[in-house]
């Protein structure tokens, strides 16, 4: 069974809470042999993240799938010379402590290049290693809130809104993989030559808000916020049906907004000048969300469904975790597997992120426990001798 594209290299995650965590699943997820470093006796504040069952936590076992575990102290300079030893072997580190912390160490990026002049390392901050935030403390929430995204959510006559989950983390987190990779690509092709990829939080949700900087730059205008409106298409908007489900209804397409006014009744406002744009449609918001709330308000879910899905518009319920986990497509293309744990049995899950045809990524096993590795990797692989690990386990140098 493949592992994946990236079988073969060697992540050395040393991040914690969600950012590079990620990063490092996805490219575990593809192959790549990843090994959590833990501080030995705080670990990462990961795992006392959400919801758990019977003490354990529940998010750890799928953010640390893949990974095996050790407990070790970077600010120690016997753990920091073990950190070397360790990334003599890797392709790949990504930390996420602020800006100079791993110099501070000894183990900074021209320390960790000439023990490994091909090593890619990853830096993720909160607004980047240079300028003048650089040393500010920087968590996904700030980043929700400094990248636009905040300003332009929620109610139009309500406050700027958060996100009720990582988000700000989480895109970043599948940036820096595609970041990591590229870098390795360069390598490979012929340099030989690893470099320091410097990723803020920031910048990866910036990009997603939208273009709202070049706007302000040409036109001097700022977006506001619409709830559930946009201002680039209308209909779109959430929809309460008769039975008191919700369902969302977009018409990015000029043809899918043409067949959700026919299907509701109303095929006359297509031939309005207006209706011809989605800005201009948007511009009528207050009519088109009449006619559609109020045709969908008439009907059960089921019956909107059907009946958006049978003209070939685009709408979909409104979905809770367990309605994604009953849902038949999700069922169907399994992105939403169950797989075997040590301590739970079983558990479902997000798949991997994307299918591959011919090297798909896979999930080889759920996160392990707080140093449940550290003698395989630094005695049997590293070849350390096992007297000092347990002098360095006596210290909680390691764990």
């Amino acid at each position: 069974m493949s592992n994946g594209p990236l079988d073969g290299l060697r992540v050395l995650d040393v991040s914690t809470i969600l950012a590079g965590p990620l990063c490092c699943q996805i490219l575990g997820d593809f192959g790549a042999e990843v090994i959590k470093i833990e501080h030995p006796v705080k670990g990462d504040s990961m795992r006392g993240h959400g919801e758990s069952k019977e003490g354990i936590p529940l998010w750890w076992k799928e953010i640390s799938r893949n990974k095996r575990t050790i407990g070790l102290s970077l600010s120690d300079p016997e753990g920091a010379d073990l950190f070397l030893e360790l990334a003599a072997t890797a392709d790949v580190i990504v930390e996420n402590f602020r800006p100079g912390t791993l110099e501070r160490w000894g183990v900074g990026p021209e320390r960790l290049h000439e023990r490994n002049p091909g090593l890619v390392i990853v830096r993720i901050t909160g607004f980047g290693q240079t300028g003048p935030y650089a040393s500010r403390a920087g968590f996904g929430t700030i980043a929700e809130a400094m990248s636009g995204f905040a300003h332009l959510t929620g109610e139009a006559d309500g406050p700027p809104t958060l996100p009720a989950f990582g988000l700000a983390d989480s895109i970043c987190g599948i940036a820096a993989s595609s970041a990591a990779t590229m870098a390795l690509y360069e390598r490979d092709r012929g340099s030989g030559r690893g470099q320091v990829v410097d990723m803020s939080l920031l910048e990866p949700i910036m990009t997603a808000v939208g273009p709202g900087p070049t706007v302000y730059d040409q036109l001097g205008t700022v977006g506001m916020r619409h709830g559930n409106r946009s201002t680039n298409n209308a209909p779109r908007n959430t929809y309460r049906t008769s039975d008191g489900h919700w369902v969302a209804v977009s018409t990015s397409a000029q043809a899918i907004a043409e067949r959700v006014l026919r299907l509701v009744g109303h095929p006359e406002v297509i031939d309005e000048p207006w209706f011809a744009t989605g800005h201009g449609r948007a511009q009528h918001a207050d009519l088109l969300d009449e006619y559609v709330g109020g045709w969908i308000g008439e009907r059960t879910r089921d019956e909107a469904v059907a009946a958006f899905t049978e003209a070939g518009a685009a709408i979909t319920p409104i979905y809770s975790a367990k309605d994604l986990v009953e849902d038949p497509h999700i069922q169907a293309t399994d992105m939403i597997v169950e797989v075997p744990d040590d301590d739970l049995g079983k558990l479902k899950m997000h798949n991997v992120m994307w299918r591959m045809q011919r090297t798909p990524g896979r999930i080889r096993f759920t996160g392990h426990d707080p140093g449940q590795d550290t003698d395989a990797v630094l005695i049997d692989e590293l070849g350390c001798d096992p007297d000092t690990i347990a002098r360095l386990r006596e210290r909680r140098i390691v764990h």
